[in-house]
């Protein structure tokens, strides 16, 4: 008769304790939010290179194009041709140089924004980071003056075209 008398009478289930894993949680999510690295990313827009279609009549425009290949970097014009070569300094791009010559470019057409950035499929990322930079904008000699001014901040990029040479 005991028996069924305790089947009937059954305790009720007890409280979980949770002290320990609060006093865990207390700890750990400061933790881990003071040790957490926040990343900050840039984006650059870029456009795709698009083919002009030019009438008989009208002059072709000017299109600033900047060839990095594995040896220099070419300014040139689209239609025109390449009218600066910059070679390879101990074994880096002259990304001055080319600033300089964007500069002088820049100041011949002013309100020229655009510019095609055509790469060369073996170089490194690295150099195409610092060359956009250099094509985009460049820092003002200005004493006192710690702001960046604008070159050619609308980048399109491409494939270079491959040299006659390399074709043989």
């Amino acid at each position: 008769m005991r028996r069924s008398w305790r089947r009937r009478h059954r305790r009720e289930p007890e409280e979980l304790d949770i002290k320990t894993f609060m006093n865990l949680m207390v700890i750990l999510v400061p933790f881990l939010l003071i040790t957490a690295v926040f990343s900050q990313t840039a984006v650059i827009e870029l456009n795709l290179p698009v083919s002009e279609t030019t009438t008989e009549n009208r002059e072709p425009e000017f299109a600033l194009e900047v060839i990095v290949r594995d040896a220099q970097i070419e300014v040139g014009d689209r239609s025109a041709g390449v009218f600066s070569v910059i070679p390879k300094v101990n074994g880096n791009y002259d990304v001055a140089s080319l600033t300089s010559k964007l500069k002088d470019v820049k100041a011949t057409f002013p309100d020229q924004l655009a510019v095609t950035l055509l790469l060369e499929s073996d170089i490194d990322y690295e150099s195409i980071v610092q060359i956009m930079d250099a094509v985009r904008s460049y820092r003002p000699d200005v004493q006192g003056e710690f702001g960046r001014a604008e070159l050619f901040p609308e980048i399109s990029i491409g494939d270079a075209p491959i040299v006659a040479s390399a074709r043989n």
